[in-house]
């Protein structure tokens, strides 16, 4: 398994193969491996990489400490890769070149948030459909809820207006189409989660 940690470029469009194919640019790395939890010590296995430079003053002593046993600056943005084996020691680097042109990723971010968005946004209702025969401002309305005086409660789950967005997803099978080594960028073909400048996890 691969795994790397990134940061939302933008989207362009490269050719692939002959045809025009849209991509995001992630920046992936470079990554530092800050510890290496293993199963006698911590009970279970896992990698941690770290992320983005940051400044002193912005990092609690206690991060500092830990980023300083590495050997590395403050990051911003620290993952655990559960179960993972990069086949490096703590204080490596982890690069973009950890991935190849051809390989079929997972990326993991978080989808940008929406607010609080009513039901025609948010699950797609198409509300009453017509202005006239006494409809008055209902286009966008939910509609019954299907519950009376029996049992006198909404159940948990009815799709109903509330905070949209906001949510981790993953985009499977994506491809990477160009590792650019020298700026530190993968060129994943489609969308992926989230908004410019967000983190994202990317697995291989």
């Amino acid at each position: 398994m691969k795994g790397i940690i990134g940061k939302k470029v933008g989207m362009t469009s490269v050719f692939d193969e002959g045809k025009q194919v849209a991509v995001t640019v992630i920046e992936a790395g470079p990554c530092v491996i800050t510890q290496i939890k293993t199963q006698e010590v911590d009970g279970y296995t896992a990698t941690q990489l770290a992320f983005d430079d940051k400044k002193d003053k912005a990092t609690p002593k206690p991060l500092q400490g830990h980023f300083k046993k590495a050997g590395t600056t403050p990051k911003r943005k620290v993952i655990e890769f559960r179960d993972y084996d990069f086949g490096k020691a703590v204080g490596e680097v982890v690069l973009a070149t950890t991935f190849e042109e051809g390989d079929i990723v997972t990326v993991i971010g978080t989808s940008k948030g929406k607010g609080f968005q009513g039901v025609v946004k948010r699950h797609g209702f198409s509300g009453v459909g017509m202005g006239t025969h006494g409809q008055h401002d209902r286009q966008r309305a939910p509609g019954s809820l299907g519950a009376s005086s029996d049992p006198g409660h909404v159940f948990k789950g009815i799709r109903m207006a509330g905070r949209m967005g906001g949510n981790r997803v993953e985009a499977l099978n994506l491809k990477v189409v160009k590792v650019l080594a020298d700026q530190n960028l993968i060129l994943v073909k489609g969308s992926v989660p989230g908004a410019i400048s967000s983190y994202l996890i990317i697995e291989g």
